[in-house]
């Protein structure tokens, strides 16, 4: 007789009790908490809604999971159901692959610091190739200080040690991480730029001002997707979501009274 493996089901926690859901979805090396304190103000700003903060596979309390991008988008639906998503950097990547293989799923959509993956071929193999070593690295010197140098790069150059939550970030396992980049990787990520026109519902494109790469990509990706809006948060670079958080809530909420609720 054969065994039935159940599905494994990402972690979660709900803010508010509001009718109507956001799904939030976090970076890579972060967990659901560096969302908590814009959630509880975007429920404090929105009282209809409720955020439902996931963790991703390899992070958090979905540490164990092992899931590509594709697996990712359907496991983040499985447990957000039909909703408006946010999504943070690695987060924002698994919502554009939501939004290309199940959009009746994505009721509205914000992406982050987000890209729709890398067209050119060599460019997108060198990538994972990169994204392989960065795994390997994981796992030959650990979570703290694979995280002291992954914070030292430029792109996170703006981030305040109190901004940057390494203590949440620590809650990670070496195992969890390496797997992520492994199977989740902008190198392992195929390009979403075409698919994505076909997605028909309002869609925000947000990016730091400082972070010029995130905001040409932001520009392009409000371009693609049919019913897209693009905002660039003044003063403020690629973590958005941890340096300016109440910008970040002030223009998801206006977002959604004009084109959502509205």
């Amino acid at each position: 007789m054969s065994q039935v493996t159940s599905e494994p089901k990402l972690g979660s926690e709900q803010v508010g009790n509001g009718r109507h859901r956001i799904v939030m979805v976090h970076g890579f090396t972060q967990t659901r908490a560096s969302w908590r304190q814009s959630a509880e103000s975007l429920v404090s700003t929105l009282p209809d809604t409720n955020c439902l903060l996931v963790d991703l596979p390899g992070h958090g309390q979905s540490s164990t999971v092992s899931a590509d991008l594709t697996e990712s988008a359907r496991l983040l639906a499985a447990v957000g159901g039909r909703a408006v998503y946010v999504g943070y950097s690695l987060g924002a990547r698994v919502l554009l692959q939501l939004m290309a293989d199940q959009p009746d799923v994505v009721m509205a959509a914000v992406s982050v610091s987000g890209t729709a993956g890398i067209a050119d071929d060599a460019e997108r193999r060198a990538r994972a190739n990169a994204d392989d070593e960065l795994a390997r690295r994981i796992e030959v010197i650990g979570v703290a200080a694979f995280l002291r140098e992954w914070l030292a790069q430029p792109l996170f150059a703006s981030l305040s040690p109190e901004q940057a939550m390494v203590d949440e970030r620590l809650t990670n396992t070496a195992k969890g991480l390496a797997d992520s980049l492994r199977r989740c990787g902008q190198g392992r990520q195929r390009s979403l730029w075409n698919e994505l026109a076909a997605f028909d519902r309002p869609f925000l494109a947000v990016a730091g001002a400082h972070d010029l790469k995130y905001v040409e990509l932001a520009r392009r990706l409000a371009g693609v997707v049919r019913h897209g809006s693009l905002a660039v948060i003044p003063e403020c670079g690629h973590s958005v979501n941890s340096e300016c958080p109440a910008e970040l809530v002030a223009e998801i909420a206006r977002w959604y009274r004009l084109v959502v609720s509205g």
